[in-house]
């Protein structure tokens, strides 16, 4: 029997097949062959005489994530606020390049629309407009959440982003029986309060997967080298190959048309100013590792 992992506790994987929810454990041979199987893997369960299951053998992985341990996403739905907690667009740019780098498309959400004029609203997106696609939320009234439920339906997606920016939220009213608990921005720290305590997935109505986790706070951009970075931004990406120099790095080079797409205001600033933060960012860590 095939079926998919939708949450694992204290050991048990849960797995939703067409029979329904099956609880299984890990053939034994797994942690000698270095597997370990997540939510969201593809899996083979052989049930037993009890009714629980074991799980035979789990399909290839279209992409993974360590932190949280997900696996198979196609969509992550990055959430940020225009205030409490104002937007750091450098932790939003991380989630942007780590999605691209897994082969995950990205959607951008601006929750908490209400506390912010539509002009401001506009301007704080502005860096993203014909780049990706921005949704204007409010978990408070729940406007515009119809339309962000379209955009990810049928679709294995997840929820990222800062804590305290209404990501429990959200995922109440996309999935109402989901009931997860939320929690507003501590008083102490100004930061919010993590309310998620486990990863699992839930069904869209009318077609569908979100996965809620506990992580997806921030991304360290493990898996990317500065010789990559220019294939994740999307502006970037569309104009590589026609620089004079093959290994442009769009920086100082002379004829660079990543350098010139900026002049001509074709490219944002602000996200040719985070390419190259982050390009230097790789760049001194490759350095600190090799030397």
């Amino acid at each position: 029997m095939k079926g998919r992992i939708i949450k694992g506790i204290g050991g048990f994987y849960y797995i939703s097949t067409e029979q329904g929810i099956v609880r299984t454990r890990g053939r034994g041979i797994f942690r000698k062959e270095g597997i370990t199987p997540m939510v969201g893997d593809l899996v083979e369960i052989e049930v037993l005489e009890d009714g629980d299951g074991v799980v035979n053998a789990v399909e290839p992985r279209r992409n993974q994530f360590s932190r949280p341990p997900v696996v198979n996403v196609d969509c992550m739905v990055i959430v940020f606020a225009p205030a409490e907690p104002s937007p750091n667009f450098d932790v939003i740019d991380k989630f942007l390049i780590t999605a691209e780098s897994k082969g995950v498309t990205p959607v951008l959400c601006m929750n908490k629309k209400d506390l912010v004029s539509e002009k401001d609203a506009e301007e704080l997106t502005s860096r993203y407009r014909g780049v990706y696609p921005v949704f204007r939320v409010s978990a408070c009234t729940g406007e515009g959440i119809a339309e962000l439920k379209a955009e990810i339906s049928g679709k294995a997606s997840a929820l990222a982003g800062p804590s305290g920016v209404g990501k429990s939220s959200i995922t109440n009213l996309l999935i109402p029986d989901a009931g997860m608990e939320t929690s507003g921005l501590s008083h102490k720290t100004g930061r919010g309060r993590h309310t998620t305590r486990h990863v699992e997935i839930f069904r869209l109505s009318g077609g569908g997967m979100l996965y809620d986790t506990p992580g997806f706070t921030s991304f360290d951009l493990s898996d990317v080298t500065e010789d990559e970075l220019d294939s994740c931004y999307p502006e970037i990406c569309e104009r590589l190959g026609s620089c004079r120099f093959d290994d442009c790095h769009h920086i100082h080079e002379p004829g660079c048309v990543i350098r010139e797409a900026v002049s001509r205001g074709e490219i944002h600033p602000l996200r040719y100013e985070s390419y190259i933060r982050n390009f230097e960012e790789l760049k001194e860590k490759r350095r600190n590792i090799y030397g």
